[in-house]
């Protein structure tokens, strides 16, 4: 389980340092040991500055499994807040300090170690600094000197954007104003610098990596990344499939896999009583779609809003799990209350919940606006749940329409509309929505083989690296 979660990026984090160890690396991740965490043993304890700001901090160091571990940096006036990044909705001002002192920490963990890493990898705009760090700080240090990077972007959209007077705050030069360096816009971006830096940049997934060169989806970081796209590969996330088995998944009433999909019935009469929701024999028969998501337009909640009344009267029963924008979280909790056997929504994150849903729904929607990735539809296909999806990033990678789910391109409400419809359709054809599935199930989206390409990308990087 992950230490601390906002999105996918931490599911992603906790798995591939131990598919890493597999394929035979030492693999440290180091992450802030946030208010409420308590794993972690404490292996050292020493002061890390940054442009004059010094705290004693506390290195403690956890499992990943596999031989990988996490070391958790432990500073509570930086770590220990109620929030991960903002408090109602405004980010923390300091949250400069805050993730320049994590990349400094990290590479001073690395430092006292004696034998320099092999690579260090660092992940979006929080760990942005990490590349540059090493390539403005510690490129005539005997440890981590010459030491190559590599930064993988999870999501464009998060930029790590602050005034340019945090420079000398940030142990950083005024050169770092200019265009071929951290500014942008007269700000400066954490992930602007981590890409400059970087030997190699990797992004969550092959058509992703196309998506953000373009002005559609490159939020402005578009000319950035054309100016280095001879260095940037899309690699597509696994997902973790001990975890994600419907097989052995303990969450569940009964198991289930491709071979015993009868089985999964179970689940969605779960699902269903857990919402409130009937569960006679005719509810059962009724298809049933699920959603997990953060209630932002990134995910497509506009289209959704846009259709409400017309989903609402679809020959369907839906549940939904997640947080967000007020609007659309009072949109969902006023579909329930008009149509309180049809809709029910949890407002909230909850892991058990979800594993519940993967398994009890028999489709699954997201309409996303952009999707870098993507691991629910992945979750979905592995758990006999059929996606309907816009044909964006990771989710037109690992989402072939009428052969393991629903596709649709365009970014409109009537799009969205007709894919479920059409999803709708076939699962009235039982024997045809029975392959859907069973193909979905066949689909291998672990993290080996994501792992793989992570290590043939370090050996490139550290073929680039100028350390003898």
């Amino acid at each position: 389980m992950p230490f601390s979660k906002t999105g996918g990026l931490a599911d992603v984090l906790g798995a591939l340092p131990a598919a890493l160890a597999r394929c035979g690396w030492d693999a440290t991740l180091v992450t802030p040991r946030y208010r409420g965490v308590t794993a972690g043993t404490l292996a050292a304890r020493f002061p890390v500055s940054v442009g004059g700001y010094t705290r004693d901090i506390g290195f403690y160091e956890a499992p990943l499994g596999d031989g990988a571990r996490a070391i958790l940096v432990d500073c509570p006036d930086l770590y220990g807040r109620d929030s991960l990044y903002e408090s109602a909705g405004v980010a923390y001002p300091d949250n400069p300090r805050r993730f320049a002192v994590l990349a400094r920490a990290a590479l001073e963990w690395a430092a006292r170690h004696g034998t320099p890493p092999s690579v260090v990898h660092a992940h979006d705009w929080q760990a942005g600094l990490a590349p540059v760090y090493l390539k403005k700080l510690y490129a005539s240090h005997p440890v981590l000197g010459g030491v190559p990077s590599v930064l993988t972007i999870h999501n464009l959209a998060y930029q790590g954007l602050c005034e340019s007077d945090w420079l000398p705050r940030l142990d950083l030069g005024w050169d770092e104003m200019g265009l071929n360096r951290l500014e942008f816009w007269t700000r400066i971006s954490f992930l602007k610098g981590g890409i400059v830096d970087a030997n190699v940049i990797t992004t969550v997934s092959k058509t992703y990596a196309k998506e953000i060169q373009t002005t559609e989806f490159g939020f402005g970081f578009d000319g950035i990344l054309r100016a280095r796209a001879a260095d940037l590969v899309g690699i597509l996330n696994g997902i973790d499939t001990g975890t994600w088995n419907p097989a052995a998944d303990a969450q569940l009433p009964a198991p289930f896999d491709a071979g015993r999909l009868d089985a999964k019935a179970a689940s969605k009469r779960a699902v269903l009583a857990r919402y409130g929701l009937p569960a006679d024999p005719a509810a059962l028969a009724r298809p049933l779609v699920g959603m997990i998501s953060r209630m932002v337009d990134q995910k497509g909640f506009d289209l959704i809003d846009a259709v409400s009344n017309e989903l609402a009267v679809l020959d369907a029963s839906f549940v939904v799990l997640g947080t967000g924008d007020a609007r659309y979280e009072d949109m969902w909790r006023a579909l329930a209350a008009r149509h309180p056997d049809r809709i029910g929504v949890t407002i909230g994150f909850d892991e058990n919940l979800a594993h519940l849903i993967e398994a009890g729904a028999d489709l699954f929607l997201m309409p996303s606006k952009f999707e870098p990735c993507g691991l629910n539809q992945m979750y979905s296909l592995r758990y006999g749940t059929v996606p309907v999806v816009r044909a964006v990033g990771g989710l037109a990678d690992t989402v072939r329409d009428g052969v393991t789910g629903f596709v649709f391109r365009e970014y409109s409400p009537q799009a969205l509309l007709a894919a479920l419809r059409r999803a709708l359709g076939v699962f009235g054809a039982p024997d045809r929505w029975r392959a859907l599935q069973v193909e979905g199930m066949r689909q291998d989206n672990s993290w080996d083989h994501s792992a793989q390409e992570y290590v043939t990308i370090y050996g490139r990087a550290m073929g680039l690296t100028t350390r003898a």
